[in-house]
């Protein structure tokens, strides 16, 4: 659990980073336009670029790949279920026509539409958090090739 206690704590300063910025979107009335979601994946990205930097730093010579995957993920999955959490009450609870406004036609079509956009919401935190822990451990893993 030691080992832990610094994707945790970055996870949960992500996630804040994440609602910081879907709230400033909120005020300006920008947060319906979805492409505005692409800089969710910079602000992850850090936060998980950083957790490993710090783990690499933190670990030395004892640092793995195993050690900063999991420190990857473990930041990554706590930010996007802590969003996605918030997610969930923003729309239902503080904006209920948040997303009615965010997809006019969907929203009409299935039933279980706000289940749709919680589970979507979630889906991409988790690939995104994925994708850049893989691509970032190819950064910070020690080599084993020889130098000639």
């Amino acid at each position: 659990m030691k080992n832990l206690t610094l994707p945790i704590r970055f996870g949960i300063v992500t996630s804040a980073v994440l609602i910081a910025y879907f709230l400033i979107l909120s005020l300006m009335g920008k947060h319906t336009n979805v492409f505005y979601s692409l800089f969710n994946g910079v602000i992850t990205g850090f936060g998980i670029y950083e957790t490993i930097k710090y783990t690499k730093l933190r670990q030395g010579k004892g640092f793995s790949y195993g050690n900063g995957f999991t420190a990857g993920i473990t930041t990554g999955f706590i930010a996007t279920l802590l969003f996605t959490i918030f997610f969930a009450f923003y729309s239902t609870e503080l904006d209920s026509t948040y997303l009615d406004e965010l997809s006019k036609v969907w929203s009409k079509d299935y039933k279980n539409f706000q289940g749709i956009v919680f589970f979507t919401v979630a889906i991409m935190g988790f690939a995104t958090t994925l994708i850049l822990t893989l691509s970032f451990m190819q950064l910070f893993k020690s080599t084993n090739n020889q130098k000639k």
